[in-house]
């Protein structure tokens, strides 16, 4: 018998997650603040819960899936939350984006409790979770890795244990830095090209093919070209993330000049409204840098 998931947190990534655990075939029991979605996952085939804490007493496995470290720490051990209702076998995954010192607290707390922790934060973005390709770096026990290994696989395609617990949080950090980064670069290009008046859409297949090809650039361009920035990855979940990048950087001593002035950008996209649009809109901040648009032809 495959085993019951629990699932904390059906925003723009857990929503798609959870959907592909129960096409895995996968019990689940769901729970989120909106109780809209709870309903929504319901009528696919989850379970409803009314808290934390009835997740897990219904669980092999809590997966949260949450903005911040604060919004898992209250998820698991608030009022009502997972840690009142788990059981001496629970394992409780985390694949929110949080502070590698989050998951090692976390972790900590969770075995002061009898129960096992993992952080497994993932890359892929909405259309990887949607997908089930989601690229999930996993830090903890490798015992309890391996417990829950079939679970992580309806949801990704390549499933790594990077290490102890917080390693899978510090793999995500190095993730963003080099998805944003980027796509920092792909902006600044094709924003050079749309002020030097050539067809960026040639450019795009003339370069796509060579050492500048990247799943970003693929991923990324034909959004800017079609102006569609509709999130998959939103502005401000990646200006906590490379929030947390810098922090991280800080308390390691560890200069990071380039994300520095990427968190710069993410701000001042922040400011100007564009909190909820996806970050391909980095490439706004150079438009109006270079007082220039990049379209693609018929494109308003």
């Amino acid at each position: 018998m495959k085993q019951s998931v629990g699932f904390i947190g059906l925003g723009i990534m857990g929503m798609p997650m959870t959907r592909n655990l129960l096409k895995a075939g996968f019990r689940v029991t769901a729970f989120d603040l909106n109780p809209e979605a709870v309903k929504a996952i319901t009528a696919e085939g989850a379970t409803p819960a009314a808290s934390g804490k009835e997740v897990a007493e219904n669980s092999d496995i809590v997966i949260t899936m949450l903005p911040k470290g604060v919004h898992v720490r209250a998820a698991i051990f608030g009022p009502n939350g997972v840690i009142e209702g788990a059981h001496q076998d629970t394992v409780i995954v985390d694949m929110s984006s949080v502070l590698p010192t989050e998951s090692k607290q976390l972790a900590l707390d969770a075995k002061e409790q009898g129960v096992s922790f993992l952080d497994a934060p993932v890359s892929g973005g909405e259309p990887g979770a949607v997908d089930g390709t989601l690229a999930i770096m996993v830090g903890g026990d490798s015992a309890d890795f391996e417990n829950v290994k079939s679970v992580l696989n309806a949801m990704g395609n390549n499933v790594v244990l990077v290490g102890d617990s917080g390693c899978g949080s510090t793999a995500k950090l190095a993730n963003q830095i080099i998805v944003n980064l980027n796509i920092a670069a792909v902006s600044e290009a094709v924003t050079l090209a749309a002020k030097a008046g050539i067809d960026i859409e040639k450019m795009y297949q003339a370069i796509r093919g060579g050492l500048a090809g990247s799943n970003v650039l693929d991923a990324k361009v034909p959004m800017m070209l079609d102006r569609n920035f509709v999130a998959g990855g939103r502005v401000d979940i990646n200006l906590k993330d490379i929030t947390n990048v810098m922090d991280t950087a800080h308390d390691l001593h560890v200069p990071l000049p380039l994300s520095s002035q990427l968190l710069e950008t993410f701000h001042a996209l922040a400011s100007d409204g564009k909190e909820a649009l996806d970050h391909a809109s980095i490439v706004q901040h150079y438009e109006k840098l270079a007082n220039v648009t990049v379209k693609r032809e018929g494109v308003e």
